[in-house]
């Protein structure tokens, strides 16, 4: 890491620290903190918003494993933000992706036509991909893209999917800039 990362657990000079951390520390247990977190300990009101809304993104949508999960690899993958790839690979692996699919995800040139037509992956799964490829490439995303995913999805869905892209891609900015976990030369 680019600084150095606070103790585990860090000292707390206030009460409303120790709430944060102790919020920190629920999420993440029975595991204890990450690297991530004890970067983001720096600031207890950043982990504080990050440990809320990354905790929504991650456990209180309505999108399946697979959904989730391929959002967020997809977004390592481009980003090359390794230290979010091993954290959720297993869980997308977890989710029922084959390792075939699992192939698919991490090829930044993937043609995901091609891997529907092979069945590789279902249809649902190259809409999610090619949105989070138009999020985290262009920012904007093009009419038909939108258009299959908003076919696919519910209007909710459509929210949670986006949201989840956006999340990560700023948990993958945070990962690389600091090269937390060690994983970005």
């Amino acid at each position: 890491m680019r600084l150095p990362y606070v103790p585990d657990p860090p000292p707390t000079s206030t009460n409303e620290e120790a709430d944060i951390l102790a919020r920190v520390q629920a999420r993440r247990a029975p595991n204890g903190l990450i690297p991530l977190d004890r970067a983001l300990l720096h600031s207890f009101p950043v982990a504080n918003g990050w440990n809320s809304f990354i905790g929504a993104i991650r456990t209180q949508t309505s999108l399946s494993t697979i959904v989730r999960e391929l959002a967020i690899c997809r977004v390592a993958v481009i980003n090359g933000a390794w230290f979010e790839w091993e954290h959720h690979a297993p869980l997308l692996r977890e989710g029922g992706l084959s390792e075939e699919a699992m192939g698919v995800v991490r090829d930044s040139e993937a043609d995901f036509s091609q891997k529907v037509a092979e069945g590789i992956l279902s249809r649902d799964q190259a809409a999610v991909l090619r949105y989070t490829d138009a999020m985290t490439k262009t920012v904007t995303v093009p009419d038909e893209v939108f258009a299959e995913v908003k076919e696919i999805f519910s209007e909710k869905e459509v929210v949670e999917i986006t949201a989840t892209v956006a999340a990560y891609n700023c948990v993958s900015r945070f990962l690389v800039a600091l090269d937390v976990g060690e994983k970005n030369p």
